[in-house]
């Protein structure tokens, strides 16, 4: 072959690869359409359509007749509709995602080559996707369960996947159990009962049976597995990964997400109901807050091992059920992540967004880690059935830098490739493999020993002491929700076998837990601590350890409730302090036409139009109540027993509750507790997170203020309490539990 041919076909590919190399971001979005009025309906073929309504078919004045099979126009509309469901995920089918930016702070290169970690000039397009484990797509956003948490880096070596969740362990060690405790936490096979949700013999007999799930179940029982919000939990990379440098020199690491707006969590009565009153909440939450500019941001950190040390602690540290303790190992914080844009349409992106924990760029590798070497198959396999051999193709998926390879063909195929050949070695030497220099994926040497077994390390077999390090490292409230929480689960499992045994096991774990649990479902109390309790703590473990540095309302939902005859002084004041906090006020009133407010003409356009009514909304979906004074809308107020309602349920979840003026005695009404202490003057008094002010000035109510503890105003008072999600001291004093919600 002349050498004037091979110097051409190589000048093509050095020309494609160049133009590939420009592609930008935005081409994530190179097959977006925004809907306009100016459109007009098209047939999948681009031919448009004039009738859209009926199906030809033969007919006369008197008589509509059978419908024609010649009609391709209906037939393609009917088959889209009836293909236009893929196979739902196994796990995590029920989501939500957005768009957003990593940012690097601090590179780590004495660590990694990834350029994502190492190149702090760098800003690299994300997409985060959030998820339930258990449910099916239709199953509701706040059920106790563990959250998935996927981040896929669009880096400019490829695509970077960690495949997350909001809890760091697992219930297994070995990926061959993936199936069994998958099927025995889905709905039972008989009646296909219940759905999304623990609460059930099987599950329960299958952590009893595995004690290496121990650690896990305490996870899951405790107040991480009810988010108040996506934007609101930690998420980890669960296993462990490795990092490689220029010198071919391997650390362990596990990945950490912190979210800015702290750690919080429902509580459980509050999760149940929002399960019903708005299945949505948690997608519908991360929706609102990214197109009302308050953009959730993590900050991610690394915790790293020499592999020197890989043997110097009691645990393996490559079992997936065992966090590394940052007492321990330390959390070094590198960079950040911010979400900040919403996706257009929920299936091309957030269904059909596809992870794989094989996905990681040079540098970045793999561990022995037993369940991290089973996912990295299945994750892949899985996308198979539901997306199609050319999945990665989908604009979701698809890489920003340049895919050059020979695969060809298959199913939903979008790549038009030119050329003569696909395959290599070819006489036109196109599209050779990379050189290390030129970024090829390194495979560093590694000396491996041993015999062929199915077997692990012995330090994988001890099973009990980071659950009975998670329990000693809870608060009190924490501790308490935990045995609640096991109280549920366990009274909703009737085989006596299944709470027996569990009964039995939590003394394990803590004497006076299993008593409480014991008592509480039926089963045989403990008369002693069937294994001692070391008595160690960790520090970042309890939620209480992750309040934002600065205290902060923003993209916090407080409910504005009125009526007629409402103080129109306070009602603006705070409503603008709130918003001026990047907070979002919500106005309630008894009807959802204009409210009016003390002394106004009750003519249109003189009250204020409120976003919902009582009967519309619940508390549970609001993150605290202020309610402004005014005689006439306090009256109104007291004799609603829905606006009662509001405010005991708001009490019992431990909420921020406001209110001026006449407001403090519908409080009186409304909780009835000696305990609980109100203004009687000018005066802003707080009471286990209830603020008053009997007295309203236009000094009282200033709208700058600094959200801080040692506030003295009202607004000071009410939003730092707003800010510490709840008020725990209302529950350790039992006040909640007087008030009828």
């Amino acid at each position: 072959m002349s050498s004037s041919i091979i110097s051409d076909a190589t000048s093509k590919v050095k020309n494609m690869v160049a133009g590939e190399k420009g592609r930008k971001v935005a081409d994530l979005d190179s097959v977006s359409q925004t809907v306009s009025p100016d459109d007009r309906i098209t047939s999948d073929f681009g031919v448009k359509m004039g009738n859209v309504d009926e199906w030809l078919r033969v007919a006369n004045e008197k008589k509509t007749g059978p419908m024609l099979l010649e009609d391709s126009f209906s037939r393609e509309r009917i088959h889209r509709f009836d293909h236009e469901r893929i196979p739902e995920r196994v796990v995590h089918a029920r989501g939500a995602g957005a768009f957003g930016n990593f940012r690097l702070f601090e590179s780590i290169e004495d660590l990694t080559t990834a350029g994502v970690l190492t190149d702090t000039s760098r800003e690299t397009p994300v997409f985060v996707r959030f998820s339930t484990v258990q449910g099916s797509r239709g199953s509701a956003d706040t059920v106790r369960d563990v959250r998935g948490f996927a981040v896929k880096f669009y880096t400019q070596e490829g695509n970077w996947d960690i495949v997350g969740n909001n809890i760091p362990v697992f219930f297994i060690q070995d990926s061959i159990k993936f199936p069994d405790i998958i099927h025995a936490v889905k709905p039972e096979p008989h009646n296909e009962v219940p759905q999304a949700q623990s609460a059930h013999n099987n599950f329960w007999d299958f952590v009893f049976m595995h004690t290496e799930a121990t650690h896990m179940f305490m996870w899951t029982m405790s107040d991480r597995a009810i988010p108040r919000s996506y934007r609101m939990m930690q998420g980890f990379g669960v296993n462990t990964f490795v990092l490689v440098n220029q010198k071919g020199e391997r650390h362990f690491v596990k990945f950490h997400w912190t979210p800015e707006l702290g750690v919080h969590s429902f509580v459980w009565d509050e999760a149940l109901k929002l399960a019903g009153q708005d299945p949505d909440f948690h997608r519908k939450d991360l929706y609102e807050a990214i197109d009302n500019g308050a953009f959730p941001k993590w900050k991610f950190g690394i915790q790293v091992i020499p592999e020197s040390k890989e043997h110097d602690f009691e645990f393996d540290i490559l079992d997936a059920t065992k966090i590394w303790p940052e007492d321990l190992v330390p959390v070094r914080y590198i960079g950040e992540l911010e979400l900040n844009k919403n996706v257009d349409e929920y299936f091309p992106q957030t269904e059909q967004v596809a992870f794989c924990t094989s996905h990681m760029v040079p540098g970045i590798a793999h561990s022995d880690d037993p369940l991290l070497q089973g996912r990295s198959f299945s994750y892949f396999d899985t996308q198979l059935s539901r997306l199609g051999i050319n999945w990665q193709e989908l604009p979701i998926n698809k890489p920003v830098c340049p895919v050059m390879n020979f695969n060809r063909d298959g199913q939903g195929r979008h790549t038009i490739t030119k050329g003569q050949v696909n395959y290599w070695p070819n006489r036109f030497e196109a599209r050779p493999p990379a050189t290390a220099q030129e970024g090829a994926y390194p495979e560093p040497p590694f000396n491996i020993q041993g015999i062929k077994a199915r077997t692990k390390s012995d330090k994988f077999r001890e099973h009990y002491n980071q659950a009975q390090l998670f329990f000693n490292s809870l608060s009190e409230p924490e501790k308490n929700h935990l045995a609640a929480a096991f109280s549920f689960e366990l009274d909703h499992c009737e085989d006596p076998i299944v709470y027996e045994r569990m009964s039995q096991r939590l003394a394990d774990i803590d004497l006076g837990l299993a008593q409480t649990v014991a008592e509480m479902v039926g089963g045989t109390k403990p008369e002693k601590q069937t294994r001692a309790n070391h008595g160690k703590k960790a520090s970042k473990i309890s939620q209480v350890e992750f309040a934002p540095a600065k205290p902060t309302i923003a993209s916090r939902r407080i409910a504005i409730i009125i009526a007629d005859g409402f103080d129109n002084t306070a009602y603006s004041t705070v409503k603008a302090t709130i918003k001026a906090a990047s907070a979002l006020p919500f106005t309630i009133g008894p009807r959802r036409s204009e409210v009016f407010p003390a002394g106004a003409s009750k003519k249109p356009g003189n009250g204020v139009q409120p976003d919902h009514h009582l009967e519309g909304m619940r508390s549970t979906m609001f993150d605290a109540i202020f309610v402004p004074g005014g005689a006439e809308s306090i009256k109104t107020l007291a004799k609603s027993g829905r606006a009662l309602h509001w405010l005991r349920e708001a009490f019992g979840h431990l909420k921020a509750i406001g209110g001026t003026g006449e407001a403090v005695e519908l409080f009186k009404l409304a909780f009835a507790l000696p305990d609980l202490r109100v203004s009687a003057t000018d005066e802003a008094i707080e009471s286990y997170g209830v603020v008053t002010l009997s007295k309203v000035s236009p000094e009282s109510l200033r709208e700058s203020i600094t959200i801080a503890k040692e506030g003295v105003g009202f607004l000071e008072k009410f939003l730092y309490q707003i800010s510490q999600h709840k008020n725990f001291d209302r529950e350790l004093a039992g006040l909640n539990s007087q008030v009828a919600y």
